[in-house]
């Protein structure tokens, strides 16, 4: 009963100084509104951003050659400098081989499910009379279509038997059936594009039509008919073009579904170590996906938080003002409070009402706040393109640290109001 009798009491010293109980919420309002902002802005930017990277794969396993730094040099003097990187150009005998790969699979069957392999051909054009569209163009194997998940609208994927035989086959986007066959997917099935790249001329046949999707990294101020998309063509196509016999410079592995890619990676890097330990010149290097999330991740949080913490220092000034209004109130309140304590109220409860009325001011304040600062947040992610998604942590701890504030700016006041002698008090004036 005395929490709820001294909660009647703070809400109709607030009703009865509307104006002034609005204006101290006003530091809280804007403290709150700011953090919550601010962290629905950046958990927003967080998830979509996470979201994104984990759907281009985020336990695959980028590999790729490396170029070795030269060892210390050491002066006359003494004085040591840090070696750059070689300059030297990749040789034939620094590409990764097929047989490497063929081995790599044998070596870890069940870490692995396959390995995606690309190489690009160029950009340029595909034309038909005034009609054009751009593309790049990019030699790929079948492991590479299973990592990118195509999204396939009309016709079949590259097969091994296109791979095998080399075959002038391509697999495009709905942009370039938009720009160049009026958007009619099927009737671009089977038809001819013809490409120019680097003032050489190209054919390939259409057998599918793929879903274009705009990169979440990605920015072009092209318009939608000057959009560049892929051509996705058979890898030893690809490689017959560039005249390439070598090998790869990087591939992709995709891991089983059980498979911890942090200590996979570790075991491919040193897999290699057999056909690189006496390369001058270049090494072999292993990331993950799932790495570069989580540093992300880190980053982006790290960030929030400090800003977040930035615009919470108008807590503080919140605080102070709940203070001073809260010493007017004791004064005014004076004989109030010696009439309650000469019937018998104890310091006690005399502390407890006006705490609980500096409570009641920051949580009021608090709330106001939160639903103010989603709003905004929500409108900001709106305009940067994002889907909003509320911080829960910042809404849990923005209401925590208004009870926090009311406590503690709240306390001084009505430890003073507590202590005060009941007979002075109802002499006050």
């Amino acid at each position: 009963m005395l929490i709820l009798e001294n909660l009647w009491l703070a809400l109709t010293s607030l009703v009865a100084n509307k104006m002034r109980a609005l204006l101290t919420m006003l530091g809280i309002i804007i403290g709150i509104g700011s953090v919550i902002a601010i962290m629905t802005v950046g958990d927003s930017i967080t998830t979509s951003v996470t979201t994104s990277m984990q759907s281009m794969g985020a336990n695959n396993i980028t590999v790729g050659l490396q170029k070795k730094s030269t060892e210390d040099e050491v002066t006359e003097s003494g004085m040591r400098f840090e070696g750059g990187s070689r300059d030297r150009s990749l040789s034939e005998e620094d590409y990764i081989t097929d047989e490497m790969l063929e081995e790599l699979e044998r070596t870890y069957p069940q870490e692995m499910d396959s390995i995606s392999l690309s190489e690009s051909v160029g950009s340029g054009t595909a034309e038909d009379g005034k009609l054009y569209a751009n593309i790049s163009i990019t030699g790929v194997n079948t492991g590479y279509l299973e990592a990118n998940e195509l999204d396939m609208l009309a016709g079949r994927s590259l097969t091994e038997v296109d791979q095998e035989k080399a075959k002038k086959v391509a697999v495009v986007s709905d942009k370039l059936v938009n720009n160049l066959f009026q958007g009619d997917n099927q009737a671009a099935l089977g038809e001819v594009i013809e490409v120019t790249l680097n003032n050489n001329f190209y054919t390939y046949y259409i057998v599918g039509v793929y879903e274009y999707t705009a990169s979440a990294f990605g920015f072009s101020s092209d318009s939608e008919e000057d959009i560049s998309t892929d051509v996705y063509i058979p890898l030893k196509t690809a490689q017959t073009q560039n005249h390439n016999t070598s090998g790869y410079s990087q591939f992709t592995v995709l891991t089983s579904v059980n498979t911890d890619s942090s200590e996979f990676l570790d075991k491919i890097e040193n897999f290699f170590q057999q056909y690189y330990a006496r390369n001058e010149n270049y090494q072999i290097s292993a990331f993950s996906m799932e790495s570069i999330i989580s540093t992300m991740t880190e980053m982006l949080s790290t960030i929030s938080v400090a800003i977040a913490i930035i615009a919470g220092i108008s807590l503080l000034v919140g605080g102070i003002g709940v203070m001073n209004i809260m010493l007017v109130s004791i004064t005014e309140r004076t004989r109030e409070i010696g009439t309650r304590k000469a019937l018998g109220a104890t310091n006690g409860s005399i502390r407890f009402q006006f705490i609980m009325e500096s409570v009641v001011i920051c949580l009021f304040g608090g709330f106001i706040g939160i639903v103010l600062g989603l709003v905004l947040g929500a409108v900001a992610v709106s305009i940067m393109g994002y889907e909003a998604t509320p911080s829960v942590g910042g809404i849990i701890f923005s209401v925590t640290f208004s009870i926090l504030i009311g406590i503690f700016f709240g306390y001084y006041p009505a430890n003073k109001a507590a202590k005060m002698n009941p007979i002075e008090a109802l002499r006050y004036e």
